[in-house]
Parts: structure tokens; C-alpha cells; sequence
């Protein structure tokens, strides 16, 4: 180019876009915008494409076999493609989700947002019972992610975009950008306060806006207006939040007993696991044939009042069986839609039964079905508040919020009392992910684990003699050693143990014979051994260290707690501090 002539269009973008890249915030929140945009696209695709293949699956008139053969032979089809192709692409999204933030640094592959695409469009339109949702979730995160490594940004900056993305997905798949929003701090991130706010709602609002001029303002259910008919009315809605508890309660022991039944099967099998579940409910659809499917078209005829109340208690109970079987099995889709449809049945049971009684006092089984949905959704989700927003934006009607309220606050209780760890949580250590809670990614602003740990400078194996074991630390600076076998770290072995055993004259004896904890079976759990995670605080292995009387802890992967990465000193966590020198070897044990 002459120097006289002016730069092309191409060139002043690309200047523009290097100015941009310079000024990080900025970028964050242009993105936000473009990726909000792209994520809706992509969730709109995703909801039409699945609405049309179900339409060819189950064509009006269909034979009943159909609802046999088709959910059976869909599930073998997409369990053997997320077994030989997209494992990433398995369950919900959710978890996923949250592994590629708190764990991969926001990194989702191209191949799994593929695999989840497709794998749920197929499984879902062939009838499977779960949802819709979830997998948005992990298909906008991936978008996110890509987008985001391929412009080369920074890792906080990837992981912002991923947040953004979960939001704008959920914004496109349920047509409620504040719930949206307030699901991906509630949950997601865990934070409410998160620093990334201002681009989760950029991205939410822009998918929404993208929904609109796609797909028109059409809320997800068309409902009545309600009224509260009497103040006793709020009795039943109390009512209403012990029946959603315990169902709640219900339906997530079910799931995690199936799913951890189904994961000690032969690896061998895993490929054929889903179609069990599609068996199951095309046996079900055979008979009843509401069940199949997230089924929305049914939770918008009992939000209208059109129920039987033999029905919705049967398609209640069908619908926890289902799903669970489902998901359990290891199929591709998530739990947000069918805990709407469970909600739904047990609140328009409840109100069915309480308008029977009580017909002069009580609004229509409808009313009740509509905060049954927020009901459920509190109990299984633990999101109350997501619930309550999410349940009002559907309906655009304030008057729901009361009683929703009491419902949600009375299941959330209960759900938390029956069942102490929330289902996504309890998903992650089925798989053997610990993810990090609130308080420990607010301790880890502060030092981590990762400033002061260092390489273990020996580890022992379980099949060593306490001798020569005892000769090869008897100098070394620590006073225990991390014993690592075949299936990863066992746990750690004092010295004064080993110094013990040799003078009761068992130098001849393994390590593994007197190690007081059990060698590596399935998935760990948390609380086998003391360790801690790279981005603990400092502070909490000081914590850890004084409760066992430890100078020494392992540091072990977030992913798998027998993954041994390092170990973290006293003297170590002492010279972060600044409070003792820098040395190549901490204070010898006491």
C-alpha cells in the first residue's frame, strides 16, 4: 500500500480489533454481545431440530410399537456414538460445565459441543425422558470456549465468556433472561457476586433479544391468569412444598442409586447402558404414552386446568422413574425440563384434591400445577430463588410469587435435610470431580497451594518392605510420605509409623499392611485421606496440617484425588508467608 493512500476497511477493522484485544474488559463485554447472539442461534436450532425429528419419529397415527422401538434404538445408537466418539458429551451439561470452569481453565473441545448437539437432538426426539436445557448449557459454553481460545485471549477471559454463554443459553431455551442470569451466579459459579456479572447479563439479554426476533414472544407455557381465592389457600400451598420435597428427595436418591448401579458395571457395557434406559421408558410410553419425551405439551394442558387426577399422580410417579432410568443409564440430556413436568403432576395432585374438598376456598388445579413447577424445581435443583424468578417470568404474573415462595422454601428444606449434597454436586463425586465451594473460591484470592508446593522427593509404593522404606526417608526432612501404587495415591505413611513397625521387628512387611487407609477402588472418596488442591488456600492446609499433626500434606488433582501432583511443606507454606526463609528442604520433623 502507497504510503499516501488510505488504509482499506480490513485494515482498520483489524487495528480496531488489536485496540480492542489491548483493553480486556471491552473485549469481554463485545464478545458477551457476540457470543450471546451466537449461543441463541444455536439453541434455537438445537429446540427446532428436535421438535422436527420427533415430528418424523412419531408421525400422527403412528403403531404403538413405534413408542417401543424408537427410544430403545435411538439410545443404542447415540449411547454407542458418546462412547466411541463424544464421552465428554454424556449427562446433563451441567457438571460438565462446571468442570471446564473450576478445572480445564474453560476449555471445552469443538468435538464435544458437536457430539452434545447431536447426540441430544437424536436421543431426545426419539423420546428419552430428560430435558433440553441442560445440554443448551454445555453447547453454549463450548461455543464460548472455542471462540474464546481460538482469539487467543486469556484464560480469566475464556472462563468469563463460558459464564456469559450458560447464561444466554438458558435465556434462549426457557425464554427467562433473569433466571437465566441469576442460575448461572446461583449455581454455576456459586457466587451471586461474581465478578463476572456485567457479562453474563450482557449475554443474556442479547440471546433473549436474538429469541425474539427469531422465534416471536411466545412464552414457554400460556397460563391463565391467577388468583389467590382465600388465605387458607396458603395451608395448601404449604402442603404443596412437603409433597414437592419429598418427591424431590424421591426422585434424586432414585437417580444417583441407579447411575452409581449402572457405573459399577463392566466398562465393557457402557456403549449398551443407554439403550436400557430407552427400553425402559418406551415400555412405559407403550402403555402410557404421555411419559414420553421432556413433555411440555402436557405440562401446558394441566397448567390449563385439563387434568384427570388419576392421570397426573400416575405420570408424577412415572416421570421420577423415567427420568431416573434415563439419566442414570447414561444417556445425553438433562433433568431441568422433567423436574418442571414432576412439578407440574404433584402440584395439579395436590390441587386437584384440595379444590375437591375445598372447592369455595381454593383456586383451580392449574394455580397449584404452576407452582408445583418452581416446587420441584427448588427441591431437585436447590435454586430457590432461580425457581421463584424463572416461575414468574414465565407467567409475567407477580401474584404467583407468594405462595411460590412458601412452596419453594418448605421443598428446598426439606430436600436439604433428606438429602444433604445437591444433586449436581452429587453427580461430580459419583464421577470423582470435587469442585470447589464458595468459601474455598473466596479463600483462593488469597495465597494457594500452588505458590508453595513442590515435587515429593520420594514416594514410596505399597509393595516396598518397611525396611528398606525406613532407610530410604530415615534423612529426609519429613515426617510422612505420600504411597503411591498402581491405581494412584493410597494416602500418606508417618516415618514414626515405619520406625515403629521396625522395632516390633516387621521390616519384612509391606507398607500396604500397615498404611491405615484402603488402596484405590472405583471413585475415592473425599474424605479417605487429607490432602489438598492446588488453588486451596495456604491458610487451609495450615488448617489440615494442625488437625492430623502433619507438616507435610499431598496435592492431589481436583478430577481424581488419586492423581498425586506435588506436596505442600509447613516451612513451604511458613516462606510464602514470609515468616521463614526460603529453603531447599523444610524443618526436619518434630
Amino acid at each position: 500500500m502507497d504510503n499516501g493512500e488510505q488504509p482499506s476497511w480490513l485494515s482498520r477493522l483489524a487495528g480496531s480489533l488489536e485496540r480492542l484485544r489491548q483493553r480486556e474488559d471491552q473485549m469481554t463485554l463485545v464478545l458477551s454481545v457476540v457470543i450471546g447472539a451466537l449461543v441463541s442461534l444455536v439453541v434455537v436450532a438445537f429446540i427446532l431440530l428436535t421438535g422436527r425429528l420427533a415430528a418424523r419419529m412419531y408421525p400422527p397415527g403412528g403403531s404403538g410399537w413405534r413408542r417401543i422401538l424408537v427410544p430403545t434404538l435411538g439410545s443404542l445408537g447415540t449411547g454407542y456414538l458418546l462412547w466411541r466418539y463424544f464421552p465428554f458429551a454424556r449427562g446433563s451439561g451441567i457438571p460438565q460445565t462446571k468442570y471446564a470452569l473450576f478445572i480445564h481453565d474453560g476449555r471445552i473441545r469443538f468435538r464435544t459441543v458437536f457430539g452434545k448437539f447431536f447426540c441430544c437432538s437424536a436421543s431426545l426426539a426419539s423420546g428419552i425422558a430428560l430435558g433440553r436445557e441442560g445440554p443448551s448449557v454445555q453447547v453454549g459454553a463450548g461455543i464460548a470456549s472455542v471462540v474464546a481460545r481460538n482469539l487467543g485471549l486469556e484464560t480469566k477471559q475464556v472462563k468469563a465468556l463460558v459464564s456469559a454463554a450458560c447464561a444466554a443459553a438458558l435465556a434462549a431455551a426457557f425464554n427467562t433472561p433473569i433466571a437465566a442470569v441469576l442460575f448461572t451466579l446461583e449455581e454455576i459459579m456459586g457466587d451471586l457476586h461474581a465478578e463476572v456479572l456485567g457479562s453474563v447479563v450482557l449475554s443474556s439479554v442479547t440471546s433473549w433479544v436474538v429469541l425474539h426476533l427469531v422465534l416471536g414472544d411466545e412464552p414457554l407455557f400460556h397460563v391463565p391468569a391467577y388468583r389467590l381465592v382465600h388465605p387458607a389457600e396458603f395451608g395448601v400451598y404449604a402442603v404443596l412444598g412437603v409433597v414437592g420435597g419429598l418427591g424431590s428427595v424421591c426422585f434424586v436418591k432414585l437417580l444417583l442409586g441407579l447411575r452409581a448401579w449402572f457405573m459399577r458395571l463392566p466398562k465393557s457395557t457402557v456403549w449398551v447402558q443407554p439403550a436400557v434406559g430407552g427400553l425402559a421408558v418406551g415400555l412405559m410410553g407403550y402403555f402410557v404414552p404421555e411419559v414420553l419425551g421432556v413433555g411440555y405439551n402436557q405440562v401446558e394442558k394441566v397448567l390449563n386446568g385439563d387434568i384427570v387426577l388419576q392421570l397426573v399422580v400416575l405420570l408424577a410417579v412415572l416421570k421420577i422413574v423415567a427420568t431416573a432410568v434415563c439419566y442414570g443409564s447414561g444417556n445425553a440430556g438433562g433433568i431441568f425440563g422433567p423436574s418442571l413436568f414432576m412439578g407440574s403432576m404433584m402440584g395439579a395432585a395436590v390441587g386437584g384434591v384440595a379444590h375437591t374438598l375445598f372447592p369455595n376456598y381454593t383456586a383451580g388445579p392449574g394455580a397449584y400445577a404452576l407452582v408445583g413447577m418452581g416446587t420441584a424445581f427448588a427441591g431437585i435443583v436447590r435454586t430457590p430463588l432461580t425457581s421463584v424468578i424463572m416461575i414468574f417470568e414465565m407467567t409475567r404474573d407477580y401474584t404467583i410469587i407468594v405462595p411460590l415462595m412458601i412452596s419453594n422454601m418448605i421443598a428446598f428444606f426439606i430436600s436439604y435435610k433428606l438429602q444433604k449434597e445437591p444433586i449436581y454436586e452429587a453427580l461430580a463425586h459419583q464421577d470423582g470431580v470435587h469442585l470447589p465451594t464458595h468459601h474455598s473460591r473466596s479463600e483462593s484470592e488469597r495465597l494457594q497451594v500452588s505458590q508453595a508446593m513442590r515435587s515429593a522427593p520420594v514416594v514410596l509404593s505399597p509393595d516396598m518392605r518397611i525396611g528398606p522404606a525406613l532407610h530410604k526417608v530415615e534423612d529426609g526432612a519429613f515426617d510422612a510420605w505420600p504411597v503411591v501404587g498402581a491405581g494412584g495415591l493410597w494416602g500418606m505413611i508417618r516415618t514414626n509409623d515405619l520406625e515403629q513397625a521396625a522395632e516390633d521387628g516387621a521390616s519384612n512387611k509391606k507398607i500396604a499392611e500397615i498404611l491405615d487407609h484402603r488402596p484405590p477402588t472405583g471413585h475415592p472418596s473425599a474424605e479417605e485421606f487429607p490432602h489438598v488442591h492446588l488453588d486451596n488456600s495456604l491458610s487451609l492446609a495450615l488448617q489440615r496440617m494442625g488437625a492430623i499433626r502433619l507438616n507435610v500434606l499431598p496435592v492431589v488433582s481436583r478430577e481424581n484425588l488419586r492423581q498425586l501432583i506435588g506436596i505442600v511443606a509447613l516451612n513451604d507454606v511458613l516462606s510464602a508467608y514470609g515468616v521463614a526463609k526460603a529453603a531447599g528442604e523444610p524443618e526436619r520433623r518434630r
